[in-house]
């Protein structure tokens, strides 16, 4: 935001502090948009908030001892904005270096619909009971240079979203975006294909920032460009990819993301974790559907 110096007719122009009318302010809060004065700022993950947003509810009057700065979609602002990317990323790395160690164990992770009988193996997939495919398959990578470019999309994409959403919220996504990636493929994929690796999820966090950015009124470009990008890698054939899983990732991120970062402060929680239910009955219905199809 562009503040001109003191005296010109923009700088007298600029609206007051809501709770010091007197002091001319170019700074808004980010999640109720009032003008705050550098004395009512509070320090948030994006941006700065004013004292009211930082209780639980809003609201007037004294804040409590224990209030906390809350992040746009209303989660706790944590010393390590960063912790749970880190811990999705050592837990990719770790199913990975195991499966360097024992290659067999890629097949038992990954999203198989159904084998036919002998010689293949396995001789069960999603269809025969084994419904862990749908979360196992997120976290298992083979080659290195798959493994190598979604940890690196989930450290510059999945960090700023958890420092955005909060901890909960930010798990929410990425784990329905991940199922919902898992169970279009197991819907419309072959049932002999094996599919794995995190892009699914991935693909919603793509959807989620573009949501919280729009939200933010950011410049979309970058992140717009970015997904095209990878959109055209994913129809390329010549590289293999799981569509399915990308769209079904990416749909379910839009979704919930807008669910995380536009519910109203007063159903909040309802509203959020609601719309993450509904994914997830989708979800459910989908792997249903295709379970039937297949037995």
């Amino acid at each position: 935001m562009n503040q001109e110096a003191g005296g010109s007719p923009q700088a007298q122009s600029l609206p007051g502090c809501y709770r010091h009318p007197d002091r001319e302010t170019g700074i808004r809060c980010t999640r109720c948009e009032r003008p705050i004065c550098p004395e009512c700022m509070v320090s948030a993950s994006v941006g700065f908030q004013c004292p009211d947003c930082v209780r639980d509810g809003g609201g007037s009057g004294p804040a409590p001892a224990a209030a906390r700065p809350r992040t746009i979609a209303g989660g706790t602002v944590t010393a390590d904005p960063r912790l749970l990317t880190k811990v999705l990323i050592g837990i990719n790395l770790a199913v990975f270096i195991a499966i360097q160690a024992n290659a067999s164990l890629a097949t038992d992770l990954s999203l198989i619909g159904a084998y036919p009988p002998a010689p293949f193996q396995p001789t069960e997939g999603v269809a025969d009971g084994q419904y862990y495919r749908l979360v196992t398959s997120m976290f298992a990578h083979q080659e290195i240079w798959h493994i190598g470019f979604n940890m690196l999309s989930l450290w510059w994409l999945g960090g700023p979203l958890e420092a955005a959403l909060g901890r909960a919220r930010y798990l929410a996504v990425y784990f329905v975006s991940g199922l919902a990636g898992s169970a279009l493929a197991y819907l419309l994929a072959s049932p002999v294909t094996q599919t794995l690796g995190a892009s699914g999820a991935i693909f919603g966090l793509f959807g989620a920032t573009a949501v919280l950015m729009r939200r933010l009124n950011y410049d979309l470009r970058p992140i717009i460009a970015l997904l095209v990008i990878n959109l055209i890698f994913t129809f390329n054939p010549s590289f293999n990819i799981s569509w399915q899983a990308h769209i079904g990732g990416l749909v379910a991120g839009v979704i919930t993301g807008y669910g995380m970062v536009h519910a109203p402060r007063e159903r909040r929680a309802l509203v959020q974790y609601g719309t993450c239910a509904l994914v997830l009955l989708v979800v459910v219905g989908m792997t249903l559907l295709r379970t039937a199809q297949l037995t």
